[in-house]
């Protein structure tokens, strides 16, 4: 807050809105977040002890393009840091041990927003902090049971959008049974869409399904799902001084993110929706009516923006198709679409990143090329009475294979996100789209591992799957053994299901080849980046085929690759995790050994445990807990545990809310109980994503033992 006497130059927030229309009974939405202050948190000018292979990314630059705020884990945790961008003298902005997620710096200068997970958990909460590390409050998520999401700032900066999930209506209860005091489950959000469940089982979304019986237990007392009082979207003054604007309310909705503001603050771009089934939504401020929806790719969350004028909206879709491209949508005032076209596309490769200039005439594109990342920029002009168009595209060449984030740094400058098969994340900056530079503050790419041990650079390979369906993988082959020299080989699969093995350095590949073991790292269908096909061919039974797609890529690498077959081990994350445990109990005689990282044991636990907003969107993507309940029964492991006959090691966050530990807690004490060796390694002050470097460094050390000792000749 300004002091007594002091004079304010901040732009006039947001004008007074006229009230919304009353919304219907059955609609909740959480109580709108005040900003609290807080005790100032900055550190030092460098981390006490400071880890010479850091990582940075999700850079934000400031408004003249000078400065960038940024996540590092330098000091050992993801935390907020600040400096300019082509000197050394970066500031530690937040010395709290909660792990930094999302960076935000505002389009007057004058705040950064950022997201932190308590305890390293998986709620979420939103703060705020000046660019000298003083005034640091906290804008959402107070309260430990609620999560609070960054969303866009308005085009002035006198407010930042804010998604807030309120507390869950009531906790999944141990012993499967809905107490008296639970209030009534919510509605099942109903909803058009593209996704479909495939085979012979019905699938359908509308008013009485998931959330009509969200806590009445079906067959074997396992509950369906938790309910939730849904998400809200705010516009928030980080001074306090006016109240907040509520933009949107999903009573069920899986996700709600606010992607841009119009420079009159007169639309909002929304994306909402479940997985599979995501669309771009332009909503009115004023009185909340949606004017226009379109289907876009799941992937970055920054779908789009609007052009100056707000007589264009820019945006990142598969609407129809099936690689996501970069779309053109005409506007009238009113918001209501006059056209739709698509305006740059590739063939073969999704538009995996979308970002455009603070003065929204140039666009940059970053495609997907088989897990590589390819840069082009183009310039947008507007003409009187017509849609915008568009220049020719102009590639920009990159040092390293893949960019994970891009960001305006003032007049004619980019911040990206780069990783590469060599390197740790780090951020680089261009000017006018010459040759891309390293900021000083990114970790040199001789710190990336210790010396004598340089990276294995993986291979692509291709193979083709027992019906048909194309498939690929990376290839890294131990560094010192003989090309024809049969290997210990670890197949490790990615998680989502939608997400894609790419060419970046993973610190556990690396552990895992200096150990002499191989690693194999495909994408089984229902990955992204391959095409929308491919990513539904995994929805309801076409699951069954992805295990097969496990046991056909372990069998590639035998068969074309130098993998032993007598010494194959199986690993992954999250759905990896759930695909681990599933590969052990559906090929039992194919891999010796597997680590499954927090996965699902237990479809039908899984949903019963979640949080809401992700069993809302899961459903779309495994089955509905009540409706598709036999399959999700036939499809989880722990339906055929008596199969298993490999040892296993479970590993897994305490604070995940995602998937909750016991999945993991209950496969080991069935496999135990059969007498197959099984352990737990259950990592303290971590969720979903293992943040800590000291934890990391555990996770990879104790997955190494594991499989080394398991695949011994």
């Amino acid at each position: 807050m300004t002091p007594p006497g002091a004079s304010d130059t901040r732009p006039p927030p947001l004008p007074a809105q006229e009230p919304a229309p009353p919304e219907p009974p059955e609609t909740h939405r959480a109580a709108a977040p005040a900003p609290v202050p807080l005790p100032e948190a900055e550190g030092p000018r460098d981390a006490v002890t400071r880890l010479r292979a850091h990582g940075c990314w999700y850079p934000s630059a400031d408004p003249d393009g000078t400065e960038a705020a940024f996540i590092c884990d330098r000091g050992g945790v993801p935390q907020l840091w600040a400096g300019p961008v082509d000197g050394e003298g970066v500031r530690l902005l937040d010395s709290s041990p909660d792990p930094v997620k999302e960076v935000a710096w505002s389009p007057d200068g004058r705040w950064i927003a950022y997201t932190t997970a308590p305890g390293g958990g998986e709620h979420s909460r939103v703060l705020c902090v000046r660019p000298d590390g003083t005034g640091r409050r906290l804008l959402a998520g107070a309260d430990p049971d609620t999560s609070a999401y960054l969303g866009c700032w308005a085009r002035d900066g006198s407010a930042v959008a804010v998604t807030l999930a309120a507390p869950a209506a009531s906790r999944a209860r141990r012993d499967g049974l809905r107490h008296p005091s639970d209030p009534a489950p919510a509605r099942w959000t109903a909803r058009d869409g593209r996704a479909t469940l495939l085979g012979t089982t019905a699938y359908a979304t509308g008013p009485g399904g998931l959330g009509t019986t969200a806590h009445a237990p079906g067959p074997g007392g396992t509950p369906a799902a938790r309910t939730g009082a849904g998400l809200s979207a705010y516009l928030i003054d980080p001074d306090g001084l006016a109240s907040p604007v509520l933009l949107a309310t999903e009573p069920d909705a899986p996700t709600l993110r606010v992607c841009d503001l119009t420079a009159d603050g007169r639309l909002a771009l929304l994306r909402r929706g479940p997985r599979g089934r995501r669309e771009a939504v332009v909503r009115r401020v004023v009185d909340t009516a949606t004017t226009f929806t379109l289907p876009v790719a799941d992937g970055d969350q920054w779908i789009g923006r609007f052009s100056p004028d707000g007589r264009t909206l820019w945006l990142r879709s598969d609407a129809g198709r099936e690689y996501a491209a970069l779309f053109a949508v005409a506007l009238d005032a009113d918001g209501t679409a006059l056209g739709t076209r698509v305006v740059a596309e590739r063939a073969d490769s999704d538009l995996d990143l979308l970002t455009l200039a603070h003065d929204g005439r140039t666009a940059v594109l970053a495609w997907n090329v088989r897990g590589a990342s390819e840069l082009d920029v183009v310039e947008t002009s507007a003409r009187p009475g017509a849609p915008d168009t568009t220049g020719p595209l102009r590639p920009v060449p990159l040092p390293h294979e893949v960019v994970t984030r891009i960001t305006a740094a003032g007049a004619g400058r980019l911040l990206l996100a780069l990783s590469g098969s060599q390197r740790r994340p780090g951020v680089w900056w261009a000017h006018e789209g010459v040759s891309l530079l390293r900021t000083p503050w990114s970790a040199r790419d001789e710190d990336t591992v210790p010396p004598g041990r340089p990276p294995v650079r993986p291979v692509l390979t291709r193979l083709t799957a027992r019906d048909g369906l194309p498939l690929g993988g990376w290839y890294y082959r131990a560094p010192g053994r003989a090309s024809h020299e049969p290997a210990p080989c670890v197949v490790h699969l990615h998680g989502g299901p939608e997400d894609q093995e790419r060419p970046v350095f993973d610190p556990l590949y690396h552990e895992l080849l200096g150990r002499g073991l191989d690693v194999f790292a495909p994408d089984v269908r229902g990955s992204g980046g391959h095409g929308r096909s491919f990513v539904d061919a995994d929805l309801g039974t076409g699951r069954f085929a992805a295990l097969d797609d496990v046991a056909d890529c372990a069998a590639h690498a035998v068969t074309a690759g130098p993998a032993d077959p007598t010494r194959l081990a199986v690993m992954g994350r999250s759905y990896g995790g759930y695909l681990t445990f599933a590969s052990l109990v559906w090929h039992p005689e194919l891999f010796r050994t597997g680590v499954a990282v927090c996965g699902m044991s237990d479809l039908l636990t899984f949903f019963a445990g979640t949080e809401p907003w992700i069993a809302e969107s899961a459903a779309h993507k495994y089955g509905h807990p009540e409706r598709d309940r036999e399959l999700l029964r036939t499809l989880s492991p722990m339906s055929r545990i008596d199969a298993l006959r490999a040892p296993l090691l479970a590993v897994h966050g305490e604070h995940d809310t995602n998937v909750p530990p016991g999945e993991s807690e209950q496969f080991v004490r069935a496999a135990r109980e059969r007498g197959v060796p099984a352990e737990l390694l259950v990592l303290r002050d971590e969720g979903h994503d293992f943040l800590r470097a000291e934890n990391r460094r555990l996770f990879r050390r104790a997955a190494g033992d594991w499989m080394e000792r398991h695949l011994r000749p």
